[in-house]
């Protein structure tokens, strides 16, 4: 028996490692509840986060399929259920819009989104996150470096459902992955960029033109949390 759960986590070493040799076109978050920090207030009665509350919360990025809608990918300590198949930390904070905690469907949260890869690579986007499950949702990416510099279209965050300690289980597809690889990109991922509307600095670019950057504004200030200290760690 140890041989075997020996073998297989030398496999799962295998498989991580094979992942960051090359960009990845998409990959799975799993959320960390114990690193999940909301503002005091506002609040909805029920004690939700309500509009204009600030959050920061990180988890572990895992290498696509790894994560369903109920994959607990983080014990309850907070460390990664799938040790060796960790690819690298994600990031998010901003604000609840909206409807904030208590919203079933459309945006209820503004945020920055950074994903950093053990590699030393990174992908920022910043934008909409819906509170859908299972629906596809066009994130601006505002910033990357080494080869994810040239994904520019945007990176499909697709919210798969919650873990036993009610944290998110998330999938991400690149829009443009390379024209080698963009059969990684799902027929859903595609026409859910056939339906965004970006707003870009000057024209949108032309199938030629990949150099073109987004410029997105939000409108919604990232700053420090109120009264961090008594926010409740959900």
């Amino acid at each position: 028996m140890q041989k075997l759960i020996t073998s297989a986590a030398v496999a799962a070493l295998m498989i991580g490692q094979s992942a960051l040799a090359e960009p990845l076109t998409s990959f799975d978050v799993a959320e960390d509840h114990t690193r999940i920090f909301m503002a005091a207030q506002p609040v909805h009665e029920n004690g939700m986060p309500a509009y204009g509350n600030a959050f920061i919360s990180q988890g572990y990025i895992y290498p696509a399929g790894t994560l369903d809608a109920e994959t607990t990918g983080v014990l309850e300590d907070g460390s990664p259920a799938f040790p060796d198949l960790v690819l690298g930390t994600w990031t998010c904070d901003g604000y609840f819009v909206g409807e904030g905690g208590n919203a079933t469907t459309g945006v209820w949260v503004i945020s920055r989104q950074v994903f950093a890869f053990d590699d030393g690579e990174t992908v920022v986007t910043q934008g909409t996150e819906i509170a859908d499950l299972g629906k596809p949702n066009l994130r601006p990416i505002t910033g990357a470096t080494g080869e994810y510099a040239s994904f520019d279209r945007g990176l499909i965050q697709t919210t798969l459902g919650f873990n036993a300690y009610m944290a998110i289980n998330a999938t991400y597809a690149f829009a443009d992955a390379p024209d080698d690889q963009a059969s990684h990109v799902s027929p859903a991922d595609t026409a859910a960029v056939q339906k965004a509307e970006f707003h870009y600095f000057g024209a949108p670019p032309s199938a030629n033109d990949r150099g073109r950057k987004m410029e997105w504004d939000s409108g919604v200030p990232v700053g420090p949390m109120i009264d961090a200290s008594a926010a409740p760690n959900s």
